[in-house]
């Protein structure tokens, strides 16, 4: 497939930055929403990335940057992958060939990528919070500029867009917007009391305000009057009140596709003062047939071609580890009713959709809410329940307080099926899973095992749920290394590795993926190689073991190295007062960017030849 051709673009091609969008005359802009749309479908269609959400933000990004003096007025748009139309007209339409690839631009809003990113998002929920640090910031300073918070796809299900609600209804003299981008969407369908609200609600209360205009039109002073009793009727059957009851001005729903609607509705919303809410309904994979029909497919992609549409695989490759604890828990499910299997708002990226379909009463979709993910889990491990959570590394990071205070510190057996653990690839230094091991490993009761491989990976899930007290197994995005899982599960011994092979000088204690590349090492070195398996409970006593025979023990993790694995090992040698060094490989302190993952486990030095230059330069320093 060939790169989309600026001669296509017409209008498009002219604009470098919103500066060029606003001199257009409106008439152009549903011309141009056709051509940035047409843009984005054959751009992402070529790099991959995320598809669905960006088709259903095209006229909502030409109006705010149409109305809006940008840079000058800050738009911060959450979770960040409907953004792809933001950049395109803010400059970077050519670097769109680059995009999410190694040295290209991010997938996602960055303050270092562009003026026009005025705040890092990726994670949901976070841009109320954020524009209304802005809103304050102005104020204070006494400049006349406005902050708009765009949020959408599931991002209202969390806690957090409701605490910034909260606090910004109650500040005063704002100039704060949020658009609620209402696609009825997040990742996965949509869960939750709001989201049946507004989809329930809206369509009636519409119907009638249109049909009593009608009627009530020919009379202005009953029309006056009807006016005054819709405010206080609206608030029985709409959403609109409960915005509103948070101290904004609710306006809407307005149709989000609509440029005639959308650019006088801004416009007037900008004049107005305080704290404005605007309710928009988008349709996710707006303007592609094969999108619109199945968003959630089209939502994050690889290359495809895009005349044809995603082709279903043909099936016989490796198995992922996500597929592995899929069928291990709807294996596991048959066997114990007990067990039941959460997820935050990502049924498809953390492989529960077979086991909804499965056991739907045992399945929960909270939503965009991982603290609230991880107590209700504890809620169920209290009553006896043998609770799942599947969640992603980077958004457990969201919990972390629940995991010390409503799981660890009670000893409750929560299992958390920890995905997406290690280097992501292409969504970058916001979805890395390069903290899980520091973050748990510090905390009270926790069993911590990461697999080697596939069928290490369902026998560790086992041993998780026959642990009585909270345990986490940690496993990487994608495929395995083609070893098929054993039918039969088996509980592994507590704090137990495995010597898979004999050696001298050197012994490399390797953490789950990184027993691979150390296999590898171990050949080349003749050097011993350990599968450790678990990191908490360490196995102290191998490690002594191999300190006692060894003179460098080398401690190898896809994690942080500042607090990881290596640094326990580490600290079980000193106490054991043997003379044996220790090296600790890992993942560097810094924030790694987006690209292929071998390319970034290489530039880590995590490679088979990066661990052996480690090596071979720490043991000729110490002749």
């Amino acid at each position: 497939m060939n790169a989309p051709s600026s001669t296509a673009y017409p209008l498009l091609s002219a604009i470098q930055c919103p500066a060029d969008l606003r001199s257009l005359d409106r008439r152009e802009l549903p011309a141009l929403a056709d051509e940035l749309r047409q843009f984005l479908l054959e751009s992402v269609s070529r790099t991959g990335g995320h598809l669905s959400s960006n088709l259903g933000t095209v006229e909502l990004t030409i109006a705010l940057h149409y109305i809006y003096n940008t840079p000058d007025d800050r738009i911060v748009w959450d979770v960040g992958h409907q953004t792809y139309g933001h950049k395109i007209l803010t400059g970077r339409r050519e670097a769109m060939d680059g995009l999410r690839q190694y040295g290209g631009i991010s997938g996602f809003p960055r303050r270092s990528e562009s003026e026009y990113d005025t705040f890092g998002t990726a994670h949901s929920s976070t841009s109320i919070s954020a524009a209304l640090g802005m809103a304050v910031a102005a104020r204070n300073r006494r400049e006349d500029r406005q902050a708009i918070a765009v949020i959408g796809d599931g991002a209202m299900s969390a806690g957090m867009a409701f605490e910034a609600l909260n606090n910004a209804g109650d500040t005063e003299d704002l100039n704060l917007l949020v658009v609620l981008n209402d696609n009825e969407m997040s990742i996965s369908p949509p869960v939750g009391a709001l989201t049946k609200i507004l989809a329930r609600l809206m369509p009636t209360y519409n119907a009638a305000r249109s049909a009593g205009k009608k009627v009530l039109g020919v009379a202005p002073p009953m029309l006056d009057f009807a006016r005054r009793v819709e405010e206080h009727v609206k608030g029985m059957v709409t959403p609109g009140t409960l915005f509103e009851e948070f101290g904004f001005n609710y306006v809407g729903p307005i149709d989000g596709h609509d440029l005639n609607a959308l650019l006088p509705m801004l416009q007037a919303l900008k004049k107005e003062k305080g704290p404005q809410f605007l309710h928009v309904i988008t349709r996710k994979g707006q303007g592609y047939k094969l999108a619109e029909a199945d968003p959630i497919l089209y939502h994050g992609v690889s290359q495809f071609d895009h005349t044809e549409g995603i082709k279903a695989g043909k099936g016989g490759g490796k198995l992922t580890y996500t597929q592995v604890f899929s069928d291990w828990l709807c294996d596991i499910a048959a066997t114990d009713e007990r067990v039941v299997g959460i997820t935050p708002a990502m049924r498809e990226g953390s492989g529960l959709v077979r086991f909804a379909e499965t056991y739907p009463d045992r399945y929960f979709d909270v939503g965009i809410a991982e603290q609230h993910a991880v107590t209700f889990a504890g809620g169920l491990a209290a009553e006896g329940f043998k609770p799942v959570v599947a969640i992603y590394s980077t958004f457990l990071q969201r919990g972390y307080d629940q995991l010390i205070h409503d799981i660890a510190l009670q000893n409750l057996p929560v299992v958390f099926a920890i995905d997406r653990a290690g280097l992501v690839g292409a969504d970058g230094a916001t979805h890395h899973g390069a903290y899980d091991l520091s973050y748990m490993a510090c905390i009270p009761n926790m069993v911590i095992m990461a697999p080697a491989d596939e069928n290490e990976c369902r026998q560790m899930l086992y041993t998780a749920y026959r642990h009585e007290g909270p345990s986490a197994v940690r496993y990487p995005r994608g495929g395995g290394l083609g070893i098929k899982p054993a039918e039969e599960m088996v509980e592994l011994p507590l704090g137990k590795g495995e010597v898979r092979r004999k050696g001298s000088t050197v012994a490399l204690l390797a953490f789950g993926s990184m027993l691979e590349p150390a296999l590898e090492v171990g050949k080349k070195l003749d050097a011993t190689v350990v599968n450790m398996r678990f990191i908490k409970p360490l196995d102290e006593a191998l490690i002594r073991e191999m300190a006692a025979e060894h003179d460098l023990l080398v401690t190898i993790e896809e994690n942080a190295v500042i607090g990881g694995a290596g640094s326990e090992v580490s600290r079980v040698i000193e106490e054991s007062g043997l003379p044996a060094r220790c090296l600790r490989l890992g993942l560097p302190d810094t924030f790694i960017d987006h690209g292929d993952q071998k390319r970034l486990l290489a530039d880590a030095g995590l490679s088979p030849e990066g661990i052996i230059a480690r090596i071979q330069q720490t043991l000729d320093r110490f002749k």
